[in-house]
């Protein structure tokens, strides 16, 4: 084990705090900020990695180097539990709190030791200047170094027996799962996690020719998954309008609205815009709204590019009154988002079990509230990017319960949903789970995971 420094506020060897950074220090030091940031002060990750409003060092960085610190800290998240176990068996007790970016700095490292493509030597020298150059963090500089060293010296005794899905899920998410999934898709789950999302377009039209120009697939219901990844906004298609990037599974449930061409469609919490622009693309009046001036500004933006007509609204839905009755109604309401956690790794560490509850209070009063604004004989489409029955099957479940003589469930049919039988529960919801097929030619798998329930309102 190795052993915590008595305290010492002077740097060793007498090597000055304000020693000449090495390149890729810069990056390494910001991918540890952003990585405290995120677990300690719970602030999502996209955030602080946003190009406008984010961490002021990332902005500052060479695009190489943000793509490193985004390596980073995704890493770094992705395999928090790993991370802090590997921790665990090379520490002799807790290192005390106070001691600056000491434990950031470590999981920094280790993240790149063990899940990229980065020489020990490396990550282990940045990360010791690091620890140099933190005023409290100094006297840890040698704990830092030899943790990492013996690390990379006993790697396979050390890591050999982790079992990495369920150490990087929180107790209370493989709590949630299991009840819900079972253990065995509690862990089909958490391991579908370990991998980063792909990349998803929904095209306005033709799927099959914008994969093969694309070099993609289709996947679920008509989704072009790229195999690689690169600049989006320099790929063919982009400055025309041709398709937008949206997960398969978040495609699915504007498509249970079905044939909404020249109908008054609501598409509610729109922002970012995904399923505005299905459903514009396809010939629906839409009303887009949302809560936040700035996200609609954006989603505004999207449609101006994608060649989309649709009238934005920001307000809290539960103060707004339409002026019309709609024939069709979108919810995607506020969730926790712990169906986005291959594309969101942050997800797991930022949000609790009160979240979720919280969270379910508000779809609730938003689905009693919209049901009022649909013409007799209108659909409701509730849906959600949540793995967690509080926010999906329990709340459909919950609406129908409450207004049983005005309210009842359409089933949705795979044929609907581009043949995907395993996202459909015996009940009729759509149910989408990141360790599912995505199409069942294709021989991929993974998704967001995605809830949806429609309803009719009489």
């Amino acid at each position: 084990m190795s052993k915590l420094p008595k305290k010492n506020n002077k740097p060793s060897n007498g090597a000055p705090a304000e020693r000449l950074e090495k390149p890729g220090f810069a990056a390494r030091k910001v991918a540890a900020d952003i990585l405290g940031n995120v677990v300690h002060k719970k602030r999502p990750l996209d955030g602080e990695l946003d190009m406008a409003s984010g961490h002021s060092g990332f902005r500052a960085l060479a695009a190489n180097d943000r793509a490193l610190v985004r390596a980073i800290a995704g890493a770094a998240l992705r395999h928090r539990g790993e991370i802090t176990e590997i921790l665990g068996r090379l520490l002799d007790r807790d290192i005390p709190e106070k001691t600056g970016r000491v434990l950031d700095i470590l999981h920094v490292a280790i993240a790149q030791m063990q899940f990229l493509d980065i020489p020990d030597r490396a990550a282990v020298s940045l990360a010791v200047d690091h620890a140099s150059m933190d005023r409290r963090a100094r006297p840890y500089k040698g704990l830092v170094n030899g943790v990492l060293r013996r690390l990379g010296r006993e790697r396979d005794e050390i890591t050999s027996d982790l079992d990495a899905p369920r150490l990087n899920t929180p107790d209370w998410l493989w709590e949630s799962w299991q009840a819900a999934y079972g253990e065995e898709g509690a862990r089909a789950i958490a391991k579908a996690h370990e991998r980063e999302a792909a990349l998803d377009l929904t095209v306005k039209a033709d799927a099959a020719a914008w994969a093969e120009k694309l070099d993609g697939v289709v996947v679920g219901a008509g989704s072009v998954r790229l195999t690689k990844k690169g600049a989006v906004d320099a790929l063919e298609g982009f400055e025309d309008g041709a398709w937008w990037v949206q997960d398969a599974a978040a495609s699915l449930p504007a498509k249970l609205l079905g044939d909404v061409s020249g109908k008054q469609v609501a598409d509610l919490c729109a922002a970012p815009g995904g399923k505005t622009a299905q459903l514009a693309a396809v010939g629906a009046e839409i009303t887009a709204i949302d809560i936040s001036k700035a996200r609609l500004k954006r989603l505004a933006e999207n449609m101006t590019r994608l060649g989309l007509s649709v009238t934005t609204v920001a307000a809290d839905l539960r103060e707004f009154e339409p002026e019309v009755l709609f024939d069709a109604i979108l919810l995607d309401a506020p969730c926790s988002a712990t169906g986005t956690i291959r594309r969101h790794p942050d997800v797991p560490w930022i949000k609790k079990p009160y979240d979720i509850e919280k969270l379910s209070e508000i779809q609730t009063a938003l689905l009693d509230r919209v049901m009022s604004w649909l013409k007799p004989g209108g659909v409701l489409v509730y849906c959600t990017c949540s793995l967690e029955r509080a926010e999906g099957e329990g709340q459909a479940e919950a609406f129908l319960e409450r207004n049983k003589d005005r309210v009842s469930l359409v089933p949705v049919d795979a044929s609907e949903i581009g043949g995907l039988a395993e996202s459909v529960t015996p009940e009729g919801y759509l149910r989408c789970r990141p360790d599912q097929s995505a199409g069942p030619e294709t021989g991929l798998f993974g998704m967001d995971g995605f809830f949806a329930a429609r309803f009719r309102v009489s």
